[in-house]
């Protein structure tokens, strides 16, 4: 008699890339509590010595909403270094295998684009670390953007490799790409992938007083959006053609919110290109175009967010796979979706209704908003522990099966 004691995630898939993605991008969202809520006037984001200022100078609210920031911030930072670390390993011990070859040589090929997703934001969170944790950083800070544009290069150049692979054979040998299993969004990973470099790409534009290092920022971080959207549109306009055809995979079903994210990340490149372009090369930008412009990403976000619950509650998606005895890898697409719509609306409460002057910060209004977003953020929080359990935690125990 042989017993299966093994956890789903010894059942390796690169979705699991997915897990160290989700848990980077909740770090993040603990660093908007320092960004939108700490003073940092000499600086365009908050430094180590803002937040000491503000911290030896404020209340005990104040001071609890940073320890709670750093706290956030440093465990998640961990658990995504964890398990990037971990989903590198796999992903090695993947290649040359049964399973490496159905992966690529399949639809499933677009998966691999999970690791390059996650590496640019193990890169983006590790600024987050330098920020918050390094004193005197933003002294070395321009000696650093160059080196963090490389990084984000050579991530990108990894991401259209991978793209490059799976596109020269769909498009080379007819009939390899099945149309009837791409009834899902699950072919606008790589597009989320792009949009990640390029928003990482963007940030030297926001931050640095170098006028070359801006403007290779800014062509750099357009090229890769650009890329991003112009694939992004073909694979979710012909995704949805299949889904009307034959209906949306069931384990595929997280995949309708991932335009949520894409947004988001996307948003933010715009945002940090039209504050290098005002602050670098003094271009004129109202406030009242950049709320007008994050209300239309917004809008975008809530619609698909109501496509996705009512396709995933008539699947009964939850009941199968989060809350039910089944397992999917995939579910780890539901955080990024979370992550992304708490991200979003402080942008859209900071920069875009405050900067317009429609609220006034740290108003009752603008706490209600705040507020929502920080809800949002708890319960993915909540959410990645319980699917980390789930995948992560202790074996279980399966019914015996015959010994061949």
């Amino acid at each position: 008699m042989h017993v299966d004691v093994s956890r789903p995630a010894d059942r390796y898939s690169p979705l699991y890339f997915l897990a160290s993605l989700g848990a980077g991008g909740l770090s993040v969202t603990f660093f908007m509590y320092l960004f939108f809520w700490v003073d940092h006037p000499a600086h365009p984001v908050p430094v180590f010595e803002d937040v000491a200022r503000v911290f030896l100078a404020g209340g005990l609210p104040v001071q609890g909403m940073i320890v709670l920031a750093y706290l956030g911030i440093t465990i998640l930072a961990f658990v995504h270094y964890k398990l990037l670390i971990w989903n590198i390993v796999q992903y090695r011990r993947l290649k040359g295998t049964p399973k490496w070859h159905e992966l690529t040589t399949t639809n499933a090929e677009t998966q691999l684009l999970a690791m390059p997703l996650t590496l640019a934001m193990a890169v983006n969170v590790g600024f987050v670390l330098g920020l918050a944790l390094v004193p005197r950083l933003w002294s070395v800070v321009e000696y650093l953007f160059p080196l963090a544009l490389i990084a984000f290069a050579l991530v990108g150049w990894i991401a259209f490799r991978q793209l490059g692979d799976f596109l020269g054979r769909v498009l080379t040998r007819g009939g390899v790409f099945d149309v009837t299993a791409h009834n899902s969004f699950a072919q606008l990973l790589p597009t989320f992938a792009l949009a990640m470099v390029a928003v990482g790409f963007a940030a030297p534009a926001a931050m640095s007083e170098v006028p070359l290092t801006a403007g290779v920022s800014l062509i750099g971080s357009t090229f890769f959006g650009v890329a991003a959207m112009l694939y992004g549109v073909v694979a979710a306009i012909t995704g949805f053609n299949s889904m009307l055809h034959y209906g949306t995979s069931r384990e595929s079903g997280p995949t309708l919110l991932v335009v949520i994210p894409i947004m988001t990340v996307l948003g933010i490149m715009f945002l940090r290109q039209e504050h290098g372009m005002s602050h670098t090369f003094d271009a004129e930008i109202a406030g009242i175009e950049t709320l007008v412009f994050l209300s239309r990403l917004l809008a975008v976000q809530v619609v698909f967010l109501l496509l996705g619950l009512v396709v995933l509650n008539r699947q009964g998606y939850w009941g199968q796979y989060i809350f039910g005895t089944e397992n999917s890898s995939g579910a780890y697409a539901l955080v990024c979706p979370g992550v992304a719509l708490s991200v979003m609306l402080h942008f859209w409460l900071n920069a875009g209704l405050v900067g317009a002057g429609l609220v006034t910060k740290f108003s009752p209004g603008f706490w209600a908003i705040s507020g929502l977003a920080v809800s949002i953020q708890f319960v993915m929080v909540w959410f990645v522990w319980h699917l980390n359990r789930r995948h992560f935690g202790h074996a279980r125990r399966a019914e015996p099966v015959p010994a061949e």
